[in-house]
């Protein structure tokens, strides 16, 4: 495989593969050098890409394992999980606050969520991947999946209606 040709396989979701790693790592430092190691990965084992059917969701999955096994490691105790690249030109500054608001608090309310159910949040709605390939990067069935995502939507939906309601966080 040429290098122009691994490029043109691999650059397509490059980005999809850095925002995962920030939401599991926060640091953009930490994203960036996890997206890097990555590639270099896919990129020394090229030769076998092409026995992938899916190559991007391969590489989803080496990032989600790579980020696991950062935050494992101990000089990564001070890590943690937010998502913040929600940014809307054009409006009223006092509705660009609400909306700001809105999403710490939705990353917040997130970073509650149990692991399994962070990670088909991300995913789903955020890189929107469909079902069978979230399926086959966590080792579920797409029952377990869309059951889960059911379950964060709803503990994200009613912990934010509460909190814009009564101020309960």
């Amino acid at each position: 495989m040429t290098q122009t040709e691994f490029l043109n396989i691999v650059m397509p979701f490059k980005d999809k593969v850095f925002r995962l790693a920030k939401r599991l790592l926060i640091s953009t430092e930490e994203a960036e050098d996890a997206t890097q190691e990555v590639l270099l990965k896919l990129w020394n084992n090229k030769k076998k890409i092409a026995e992938y059917k899916n190559v991007e969701a391969f590489s989803m999955t080496m990032t989600k394992n790579f980020c696991f096994d950062k935050l494992k490691s101990k000089q990564a105790q001070n890590l943690k999980i937010v998502h913040s690249n929600y940014e809307e030109k054009g409006t009223p500054l006092q509705k660009q606050i609400e909306l700001n608001d809105s999403v710490n608090w939705v990353a917040k309310i997130i970073e509650d969520l149990p692991e399994q159910q962070r990670m088909i949040i991300q995913l789903r709605d955020i890189e929107e991947y469909d079902y069978d390939e979230i399926a086959k990067m966590l080792n579920m069935n797409n029952t377990a999946v869309r059951v889960n995502l059911s379950r964060a939507r709803k503990a994200i939906r009613e912990k934010l209606t509460n909190t814009h309601n009564y101020g309960i966080k």
